[in-house]
């Protein structure tokens, strides 16, 4: 289960991408690495890491 951190996290996270009308197409907890992974934008190219203490990292594939 994902900790309160990440959940408020990905609540935040969510909602800038909903903001900047950007669909999310995966939403995933993964139980080995303890992490949240979110693959969005309209070409698929930002993806999210959510790590256990709320921390995240952002990738952007086009950059």
């Amino acid at each position: 289960m994902p900790t309160v951190e990440q959940a408020f996290t990905c609540v935040r996270v969510s909602q800038m991408l909903s903001n900047g009308y950007q669909p999310i197409h995966v939403f995933r907890y993964n139980q080995n690495t303890k992490t949240v992974f979110i693959l969005a934008g309209v070409t698929e190219s930002l993806e999210i890491l959510i790590f256990a203490d709320g921390q995240w990292s952002f990738n952007d594939e086009e950059a």
